[in-house]
């Protein structure tokens, strides 16, 4: 567009605008306006303005109010939108819970399974429930002379009451327990059979415990525990345990301050030793104070603690002072892909005759109790999730235990009318070392849907001892294979495979003249395989078959013990409302 161009548009605009304004007030006359040459634009030095500048144009006007007014047309529309339908979503069957079952099952080797469940709902915060569980099987185990029978029976009870800033729970229970010393061994010594029929095998445990628990809402006193146990068995050994764990939380800006107490006191005795020359007893009284301080955020997660512990030995009027790390710390290097974590773990632990009978059954009543200082645990190790259905763990660790126990056959005795069931080689005793342990572990879970899902996990120890030659029945691999699996709604199933490697123990021979020797005895590994399926009927009703040692191998658990063949037992459990 032409300068000339420019200048006669922008003239006719403003006077346009001109015209609009004065036309409101007057009509004015016509003009002519003409053009003589092109404009030429120029520009000015630029200064600045120092003050506000007063306005002198004769041609401003005081504004008019301006008033504005709508008119509305209604305008007709045909438009009609369709009505939009959702998409039809297949809901689950709902899954009905019942408070109640029973359980009974039959097997081969004459063995027998019950369980019978119950709930009652008091009222809208209170419940209580009991349960009954029996397993008893008559043995029969292949080659084995001795009875070998066992017989496990127990009943518990519990109370729950969920207030508004606290839940309270009672427990109680007890137990019957019968098992057979059957481990005969004849390496060294041929039984002739009017001895063998003479020898009786049977030992039984009774125990009854009661206890409780406390958790807080919104107070610095988090939750508490107390335990008292009982046990007695069929030669007048007696054990008296007591346990109270309380916990406490300081939260501050980005920390939370933590004190865990435990306080436990343990007392019993035996009436003799495994030489019959005198009784045994013991009392321990062990408190300890673990305090902690950690730090979590979105990524980094920490805590620094240390746990002390006075140890009071009544018997021998002995008291131990003791610390041990608790220092615990993990980070993700990839959201929950990669997560690192490493730490220091320590503590004390008090043995029991209880835990000793549940871990090998076949101790003899005449053990040295004495507590173990774990006196630190370092490890470090990958936890994560490959997705949401593949999760795993390696973790690697390297630990000193001073005093830890460690099962041991009991030497072989010259046998005669007044000896005992147990005093023939034939049960285990506690020695205790300082041990060292270099311990790998790795796990890999899969849960593809609610239909199928598989572990695998492993983990391979090797031990150093200070008194003892070995780590007496301690292997060093482990390994399981687990899977649980839904064929159909109605038809589900579970597997599972276990490996225990080597194990070593010490047999002993003592003879009529007087000479003893001893040998090291190693176990083989084992291996044994289990599977069940089960058939729901209805809601109510189901069936079940379960399959244990599948490959019939009578290995050995604990040395001159065999364990039953291939084992079967098939049931039937059935839900209820009272």
């Amino acid at each position: 567009m032409s300068k000339k161009r420019i200048v006669l548009f922008s003239i006719a605009a403003i006077f346009l605008f001109n015209f609009s304004i004065f036309s409101q007030e007057k009509e004015l006359d016509p003009e002519v306006v003409n053009i003589v040459k092109p404009y030429t634009p120029t520009i000015s030095d630029a200064f600045k303005v120092k003050e506000t500048p007063s306005l002198n144009d004769s041609i401003s006007t005081a504004k008019k109010e301006v008033k504005y007014s709508i008119f509305s047309v209604p305008v007709a529309s045909t438009f009609t939108p369709s009505k939009g339908k959702a998409t039809t979503v297949e809901k689950a069957k709902p899954i009905k819970l019942y408070d109640n079952y029973a359980t009974l099952g039959f097997g081969n080797y004459t063995s027998v399974l019950g369980e019978f469940y119950s709930n009652f709902e008091i009222s809208r915060t209170d419940n209580a429930g009991f349960f009954f569980r029996h397993n008893s099987s008559q043995g029969d185990i292949k080659d084995v002379k001795l009875d070998n029978k066992y017989y496990d029976t127990g009943l518990d009870a519990n109370y729950t009451s969920r207030q508004k800033d606290a839940t309270y729970r009672l427990d109680a229970g007890v137990e019957h327990q019968i098992y057979n010393w059957y481990g005969l061994s004849e390496d060294f010594v041929t039984y002739p059979e009017n001895v063998i029929a003479e020898i009786d095998p049977l030992q039984m445990y009774f125990s009854g415990y009661a206890g409780g628990s406390i958790a807080m809402d919104d107070s610095f006193f988090e939750k508490a525990s107390v335990n008292i146990r009982y046990l007695g068995d069929a030669f007048s050994s007696s054990e008296f345990n007591a346990r109270l764990k309380p916990e406490f939380s300081f939260p501050l800006e980005n920390l939370t301050f933590k004190i865990d107490g435990d306080i436990d006191y343990l007392s019993g005795s035996f009436d003799r030793n495994y030489t019959n020359t005198s009784d045994i007893k013991y009392s321990y009284l062990n408190a300890g104070l673990a305090p902690s301080i950690a730090f979590v955020n979105d990524d980094l997660s920490v805590s620094l603690g240390v746990a002390g512990y006075i140890s009071l030995d009544s018997e021998n009027s002995d008291t131990d002072f003791s610390l041990y790390p608790r220092l615990n710390a993990s980070y993700r290097l990839l959201d929950e892909t990669v997560i690192a974590y490493a730490g220091a773990e320590g503590g004390l632990q008090q043995n029991t005759y209880y835990n000793f009978k549940e871990e090998n059954p076949f101790v003899s009543p005449t053990l040295y109790i004495a507590p173990t200082k774990k006196l630190y645990e370092g490890f470090g190790g990958i936890k994560g999730k490959i997705s949401n259905s593949v999760a795993y763990n390696v973790r690697a660790s390297y630990g000193k235990d001073e005093n830890r126990a460690l099962f041991q056959m009991n030497p072989l005795k010259i046998y005669n009318a007044n000896f005992e069931g147990y005093e023939y080689g034939n049960s285990f005793n506690v020695v205790y070392d300082d041990v060292n342990t270099l311990a790998f572990f790795a796990e890999l879970k899969v849960k593809v849907s609610n239909t199928f899902s598989l572990g695998i996990n492993g983990t391979y120890a090797n031990y150093s001892t200070d008194a003892q030659n070995e780590a007496w029945n301690l292997p060093e691999l482990k390994a399981s294979v687990f899977s649980n699996f839904n064929i159909t709604e109605k038809l589900y199933g579970g597997a599972s495979l276990f490996y225990v490697g080597e194990r070593k123990d010490l047999a002993y021979d003592y003879n009529p003249v007087g000479t003893s020797f001893a040998q090291e005895v190693s176990l083989d590994g084992y291996v044994d395989a289990n599977i069940n399926f089960g058939y729901r009927f209805t809601d109510r009703l189901s069936v079940f078959v379960k399959g244990s040692n599948l490959f019939g191998d009578n290995y050995e658990k604990w040395m001159n013990y065999p364990v039953q063949g291939i084992q079967g037992l098939a049931g039937v459990t059935y839900k209820f409302d009272w």
